[in-house]
């Protein structure tokens, strides 16, 4: 069994068609033990807000998606003590803290972050922690 993180950016390819929605979904192989910080609650049910609002899903389809979410092999970590450890990966990368507490968890357990933000994933290999982040469409 292979223990990952998954980030929202993942997640939210899980329920709806997006560019690597493919990729995303191998993850949930019962192969893989997923972990998350319990920050992807709000940022899933942000992201499918967002899509909502847009008019890509409709209000009934969203709110099934997110109440879904809890029926996901996915198992939350309360941040409280991951925060200094996200606090200076922001600070390393220059990226969100939020987006540091997915990579802070994945070092906490010697395990590695599955991400589709393309954003977060180069700042993290530019600054040495390739070893610890996987590119989505990355086979593992």
């Amino acid at each position: 069994m292979t223990l990952l993180v998954v980030d929202a950016s993942v997640a939210v390819k899980w329920f709806v068609p997006e560019v690597h929605g493919e990729a995303a979904k191998r993850f949930l192989d019962p192969n893989h033990e997923l972990l998350a910080p319990e920050l992807i609650w709000a940022e899933l049910g942000n992201a499918l807000w967002k899509k909502r609002r847009r008019g890509e899903i409709d209000a009934t389809a969203a709110r099934r998606m997110f109440m879904d979410f809890k029926r996901y092999p996915l198992t939350t970590v309360p941040l409280a003590n991951l925060a200094e450890a996200a606090w200076d990966i922001a600070e390393r990368l220059d990226r969100s803290v939020y987006d540091s507490f997915y990579l802070a968890l994945a070092e906490d357990r010697r395990s590695r972050l599955v991400t589709a933000d393309r954003k977060f994933y180069d700042a993290a290999t530019a600054h040495q922690l390739m070893q610890n982040i996987v590119w989505v469409e990355d086979h593992l």
